[in-house]
């Protein structure tokens, strides 16, 4: 009698879950859910880090960090920041302050519709020239963020140093004007171009940042840090400046409250922010 081996092929388990913040661990009232974070504790607990990924500066994303209730990293601003809960930084890539004036000098139509972040804390973290053009969808986070907003006029002036990116704000119809400009603007191999686009809210957010700088290839960046294969990195996003993110993760999660478009690249899909789509797929591949 012969005995023959028979190999089998393992599947590395999860060892980080990168979650976007607005639209997929918040719900729509901006908070995380109980059943949200009872799944996030648990994984972590199995060993799993968590990491968040977000469009928001990485000021503006600690307070949600910090309600989790355990010791974290953040990759803000779209990849361009990624820095400890605690602040230590890992790595940042900026915009150079010559491309951003370029940019602006090209967009001039869009002034108003212009923040630029840098990474400071206080007064001068955020420059605008004015906020008559932003949309008023975008008003709770003028009002939020208000301790941290500089007016300078006009915005080249904020430009001692480097910033991390650019951001244009405003309707669905304006910003879609502002991305034709953009596409013409013959700055390709200097900038990378992200958007954020909620319906519900008539909003469309565009951020400029340096070229190749996106959340996929922080994240890249992050799990080869780690020692980490992308087979063991597991993300959930539900926009489009998630689309890097998820397509390097080797198991990568939609929202179901997602645009139908985003729904159809064969990612599994979870339940909407309003149904704890998080924890459901967290439960799902975690835990079985």
């Amino acid at each position: 009698m012969s005995l023959q081996a028979k190999i089998v092929a393992v599947k590395p388990p999860i060892r980080l879950l990168a979650i976007d913040i607005d639209g997929t661990l918040l719900d729509p009232q901006f908070r995380i859910s109980p059943a949200n974070l009872a799944a996030l504790t648990r994984a972590r607990e199995a060993g799993v880090e968590i990491v968040l990924v977000t469009g928001r500066r990485h000021q503006f994303a600690l307070p949600i960090a910090q309600s989790l209730g355990f010791d974290l990293w953040l990759i803000s601003s779209n990849g361009a920041v990624t820095r400890a809960v605690g602040g230590e930084l890992f790595h940042r890539d900026l915009l150079p302050a010559g491309t951003a004036r370029d940019l602006i000098a090209h967009m001039e139509p869009f002034r108003g519709n212009l923040v630029l972040t840098f990474d400071r804390e206080g007064k001068g973290a955020l420059a605008l020239e004015r906020t008559d053009e932003l949309t008023s969808h975008i008003q709770r986070w003028v009002e939020n963020n208000l301790e941290y907003i500089e007016f300078v006029v006009p915005i080249e002036r904020a430009l001692v140093n480097d910033p991390i990116q650019a951001m244009f704000c405003g309707t669905i119809a304006r910003m879609q004007v502002a991305e034709e400009r953009l596409r013409a603007a013959h700055l390709a191999d200097r900038i990378t171009v992200l958007k954020t686009r909620y319906d519900a809210r008539d909003l469309v957010i565009i951020d400029v940042l340096n070229h190749g700088c996106s959340k996929g290839h922080a994240l890249e960046r992050w799990a080869r840090h780690r020692g980490l294969g992308r087979d063991q990195v597991m993300a959930i996003g539900d926009n489009y400046n998630d689309i890097e993110m998820l397509e390097f993760a080797g198991v990568p999660v939609i929202m179901g409250n997602a645009r139908a478009d985003l729904k159809q690249n064969g990612w599994r899909v979870t339940l909407s922010n309003e149904q704890s789509g998080v924890a459901a797929a967290v439960e799902e591949v975690l835990f079985g």
